[in-house]
């Protein structure tokens, strides 16, 4: 058995350990309550610019819909995994790293054989993973997630529409945790360029009919560009909430974990205590016996 120094160092080591674990917890969760009510409130209102822009491109020529919907032979592919700047948020990482070498083994096994796929890592946990096992990573993104907004969102998506547009990239798709709720993230590929529309065919029976103003093609034109730029909000709003509720959870775990660990201590702690405590009464008696003789 431990002596009464070892234990007590290590009660003290994981009383400081939980009281850390339990600070994590509750500001994970404050920062997910607020993340939450956005992702909530925005997804209705991207599905629906999401759907009136399939109804929209779905009835014009691609030329007229623009190089943001054109087909290509995806000679040059880049995938943008999501992941998280700092660990201790369970297998939150692990899951898009696993899903982007899925992704690259099943898919993109050629491109990734020839050199014309890329990757563009936003948050650290992808990027250390991927330059470690020497994938093309062509761009990164640590600061998004420190003041992640509109404006923000909008600056990556710009950039990635410019090099798509200019026929850098052929096919473009994000590796993201879609938030479900506080302990279920649903790993998503989504595709964000070229556009995808669907069938005319199949839109038929659910076509609405728009009263345009001045005419669809300027409206396509404008709108389009606006709703990439919304869509790629929502997939960092969706990825960071999906970290905090993974971190508030694994969190929540540790300390459950530390709280049961200190009990075995403490009961280490008084039996070693009572052992000492008994041993010098056994000492104390045999030493008056000696005397009494």
């Amino acid at each position: 058995m431990a002596n009464l120094k070892e234990v007590r160092t290590r009660i003290d080591s994981v009383n400081s350990t939980m009281q850390i674990t339990s600070a994590m917890k509750m500001v994970s969760a404050s920062k997910l309550r607020k993340t939450q009510s956005v992702i909530m409130a925005l997804r209705p209102y991207v599905s629906k610019m999401q759907e009136i822009m399939q109804n929209l491109t779905s009835s014009l020529k691609e030329s007229k819909v623009g190089a943001y919907s054109e087909k290509r032979a995806e000679a040059h592919i880049l995938i943008i995994p999501v992941t998280s700047n700092r660990g201790l948020c369970g297998a939150f990482n692990v899951n898009i790293i696993r899903a982007t070498q899925n992704l690259i083994e099943t898919e993109f096994a050629a491109q990734h054989q020839n050199g014309t796929l890329k990757l563009f890592c936003i948050g650290k946990k992808g990027n250390e993973f991927f330059r470690a096992k020497k994938y093309d990573v062509v761009d990164s993104d640590f600061d998004i997630f420190d003041n992640l907004s509109l404006e923000t969102a909008t600056s990556i998506a710009q950039k990635i529409m410019e090099q798509f547009e200019s026929g850098k990239y052929d096919r473009v798709i994000f590796v993201y945790n879609q938030f479900k709720n506080a302990s279920t993230q649903i790993i998503t590929n989504e595709q964000f360029l070229p556009i995808e529309t669907t069938n005319k065919k199949q839109t038929t029976d659910a076509a609405i009919d728009y009263i345009f103003e001045p005419d669809k093609t300027q409206i396509v034109s404008e709108l389009v560009p606006k709703i990439l730029k919304m869509q790629v909000y929502k997939i960092l709003l969706d990825s960071f909430a999906s970290e905090h509720g993974a971190r508030m959870i694994s969190m929540n775990k540790a300390t459950d974990n530390a709280i049961e660990l200190l009990k075995e201590l403490r009961l280490s702690y008084n039996k070693a205590r009572q052992t000492a405590i008994t041993n010098e009464i056994v000492e104390i008696v045999g030493g008056a016996g000696a005397l009494d003789d």
